[in-house]
């Protein structure tokens, strides 16, 4: 039988009978999966060190999330109560001089002290701005507001109605003063929120009468509550605006005149100002600061040192109060890098102490063909991964104790047993920034890699040989 040859078949172009090798970009990347597997196995398997590793993180992240919080609710705080004098504003106010022996004797046998603002300077200051948008004279008038058998220290103001916007108040209820208040000379008072509140309670004031000294006055409208009640905000303008009274200034020059007696147990003070306050509107922001500074050269001029009134400027304030507020900015930011530094110290030890532990298996692993960088990266993955959630569980910590803050603090005056030791109107205002929250987790992160280096570079330094020994 002859012998026959099959022929070879031939194979497809391109086809060489094996399977083609898999792109190196999937390599790589099925290289970092088992990586990462890999150390969150070894986390896992050393579960109560990892989550005491990344409580440093964890306090770090915590800890500057809430701190920026509150700084920033303060500083917000404090700007809204500036802006709320209006940016624009330029506050100059009566003010009791200083006084020395021979003045004190003198007003001893005159029984009135007479200083501050005069109708002479609201006109000249009228003429040397004419291009304000607003100039609002105030008068303090009467010494006591009452009410059937109420009564407190009168904060009666006389005004005109462009104090309403000059001074960025809002109604509650009711009107504000009118022009033909002023013309008619009226006596209609438009009140706070704090003397709605006592000297009525529960009634609507609106067309009901109070009365400054014996004076009665019907009330036309209710202002909105003012922000600047009480401690800073009312240091600022020299009272609190919720307790103020407004009526026509026309009405109060005629009514009350320029002198005030002020009552007090056994002793009496009489003053004799003619303006309280004035009330200067910038045309811009800009304008501010060089309007400010001709209008205190102006009275300067008029009053030499200016002893018997003061003057505030809002813009400058809120300069002052952002200027301080960059810079707490910064100090939080210090406090921060310091927690989050003893974090990153914390993890370096813990890994330093894991490639000591883990040295022979570090030499079964170069044994079996790991490279150096594969080392490096196992250990690197681990620390990132480590700070990485840590930082992430601060965020959500820190979060919630700022937001907690803000509701537990105004409830601690009520509180059982506690409240006692907080003051009724207690406050704690946070603002939870987004760069805070970005920047804190990035630099935890971060963190966690730098401080892993050294461990991870230490133990791809080994030699196989050693680590295999190793017991």
């Amino acid at each position: 039988m002859p012998l026959t040859v099959s022929a070879t078949p031939r194979l497809p172009l391109g086809f060489s009978g094996r399977s083609p090798a898999p792109p190196k970009g999937l390599i790589r990347v099925t290289f970092l999966i088992e990586t990462i597997k890999l150390g969150l196995t070894n986390l896992r398997l050393q579960m109560l060190r990892s989550i005491l590793t990344a409580l440093g993180i964890i306090f770090g992240v915590a800890a500057v999330i809430t701190m920026v919080s509150i700084g920033e609710g303060s500083t917000a705080e404090a700007l809204a109560q500036i802006e709320r004098l209006g940016a624009k504003n330029i506050i100059i106010r009566s003010q009791k001089p200083p006084e020395d022996q021979s003045q004190q004797n003198s007003q001893q046998r005159s029984f009135v002290s007479k200083y501050g603002l005069t109708r002479e300077d609201l006109r000249i200051i009228e003429q040397n701005f004419p291009d304000a948008e607003a100039i609002v004279p105030l008068k303090e008038v009467g010494a006591q507001t009452l009410r059937g058998e109420k009564r407190q220290t009168s904060q009666g103001i006389g005004t005109t109605p462009a104090l309403l916007e000059a001074a960025k108040l809002r109604m509650a209820r009711g009107r504000y003063l009118t022009s033909q208040d002023m013309a008619n000379r009226d006596l209609v008072c438009v009140i706070g929120h704090e003397v709605a509140k006592e000297m009525f309670h529960l009634e609507d004031p609106i067309g009901l009468t109070i009365r400054i000294d014996q004076t009665p006055i019907r009330v036309v409208g209710v202002l909105a509550p003012v922000g600047l009640s009480g401690g800073a905000g009312a240091t600022r303008v020299g009272r609190d605006i919720n307790l103020d009274i407004h009526i026509p200034i026309t009405s109060a020059r005629v009514v009350f005149g320029d002198t005030v007696v002020r009552r007090t147990s056994g002793s009496f003070q009489a003053s004799e100002v003619e303006i309280s306050e004035i009330y200067l509107v910038a045309p811009t922001r800009s304008r501010v600061v060089s309007d400010a500074a001709r209008l205190r050269r102006l009275m300067t001029q008029r009053h030499g040192n200016m002893d018997d009134m003061g003057m505030i400027v809002p813009y400058e304030l809120l300069e002052t109060a952002r200027k301080e507020a960059l810079t707490g900015q910064w100090i939080s930011g210090a406090i921060a890098a310091i927690s989050l530094l003893v974090g990153g110290i914390g993890i370096m030890n813990i890994m330093l102490a894991s490639v000591t532990e883990r040295t022979r298996e570090i030499g079964i692993r170069r044994a079996l063909g790991a490279t150096r960088k594969h080392i490096v990266s196992q250990f690197l993955v681990e620390t990132g991964v480590l700070s990485s959630i840590g930082g992430l569980i601060g965020v959500a910590l820190g979060l919630g104790l700022s937001i907690g803050l803000n509701v537990l603090v105004p409830w601690l005056p009520r509180a059982p047993m506690i409240g006692k030791y907080f003051p009724a109107d207690a406050t704690l205002p946070t603002l939870v920034s987004p760069w805070s929250v970005i920047v804190a987790f990035l630099v935890a992160a971060a963190t966690g890699l730098v401080f892993g280096i050294y461990p991870a570079r230490k133990a791809a330094a080994q030699d196989p040989i050693v680590a295999l020994r190793h017991d």
